[in-house]
């Protein structure tokens, strides 16, 4: 699975930090989702799609492989 949340945290001038922070999570979390190493929870993805006012899909792809 791929994601745009590098992205989206540019368009909306957050850091992984201030991200992690509005979500209840670390840091490392999103840098681990954001790097493909980690696939988030439905929860979790709903909570990073609901800060960029955007639809889960929008954010998160699926990869061929998936």
């Amino acid at each position: 699975m791929t994601n745009t949340i590098k992205i989206q945290r540019a368009i909306k001038g957050l850091t992984q930090e201030a991200l992690a922070k509005e979500i209840g999570v670390s840091r490392q979390t999103i840098n681990s989702i954001e790097k493909n190493r980690y696939v988030p929870s439905t929860v979790l993805a709903l909570k990073i799609a609901e800060v960029f006012e955007k639809s889960v899909n929008e954010i998160f792809q699926l990869e061929e492989q998936d």
